[in-house]
């Protein structure tokens, strides 16, 4: 779909990225270590009719690393104690931030932003198939869910395309449901800002294709990556808590995926430096 057939509030460019920007990013890529997160822990607890469970796909953040058990960021009430220090971004991908954020204001209209918007935080997720009871399943899809960070948000693809959607909610089934769909080409980038696309609808992975046949991205065992995209928002500077500073309950919580961070990561590695 051309930028100029998309409703106020999107934009999507293809290609954004050039060659030689791809091969840089996959080249760092490969120097991270994912992790494989549990949705619950010790102090989160899963609720009545729920279980603790793998999340789908292996993930990698930046800027500030919401782990699943913290129950992630969700303003205006689920802002304490959601967003812990990590690593800044590396130069490469920092110049691609800067683009992006120069295209969402010159595309998208002011009243979208917050005051202090920045694309300070990324997740990284690697979709592709895990290996589970001696056969490869596929892993790559997410469902229905919302950004809740503040402000437009952008998304940058790598590898196979992936189909993308936008749904006016979980518990309506059928095509009446489809708001809008995209597919979302290798190398491209996608930003999506205001009510509509931030708060009145849902999007989803629906599928991602496996016609390039290019694994990329960092050797994770038992999975292959077919597609990795970067997700960056913004979480105001006063919502990123220290490591140190969490709850002893949080720290010990997510100790054990600090501790595997730390033997790849600099930064986490710090923090448990007496």
């Amino acid at each position: 779909m051309k930028n100029n057939a998309l409703p106020t509030g999107l934009h999507y460019q293809f290609p954004f990225i050039d060659r030689k920007e791809r091969a840089q990013l996959l080249a760092w890529l490969e120097t991270l270590v994912p992790l494989w997160e549990m949705r619950f822990s010790e102090h989160n607890p899963p609720p009545e009719n729920d279980e603790q469970r793998e999340l789908k796909r292996p993930v990698y953040w930046l800027g500030n690393w919401q782990f699943a058990c913290l129950d992630y960021y969700h303003p205006p009430k689920g802002i304490l104690n959601r967003c812990v220090k990590a690593e800044t971004y590396p130069p490469q991908l920092q110049k691609l931030v800067d683009r992006i954020e120069f295209i969402a204001k010159r595309r998208l209209p002011k009243s979208f932003f917050p005051e202090k918007w920045k694309l300070n935080t990324c997740l990284i997720n690697f979709y592709g198939s895990k290996y589970e009871e001696d056969k490869w399943v596929d892993r790559a899809r997410v469902g229905e869910h919302k950004d809740f960070e503040p402000g437009p948000v952008g998304s940058l693809s790598l590898g196979d395309r992936a189909f993308f959607q936008f749904v006016n909610g979980k518990t309506q089934l059928g095509e009446d449901n489809i708001v809008l769909s995209q597919w979302l080409e290798d190398s491209s980038l996608q930003i999506f800002g205001g009510e509509k696309w931030k708060s009145k609808t849902f999007h989803r992975v629906q599928r991602v294709e496996d016609k390039r046949k290019e694994l990329i991205g960092p050797k994770i065992e038992g999975f292959q990556t077919r597609r990795i995209n970067f997700t960056f928002r913004y979480v105001p500077e006063e919502h990123i808590y220290a490591l140190k500073d969490l709850p002893a309950s949080l720290q010990s919580d997510i100790h054990p995926y600090v501790q595997t961070l730390s033997k790849s990561s600099a930064h986490f590695k710090k923090l448990l430096t007496p």
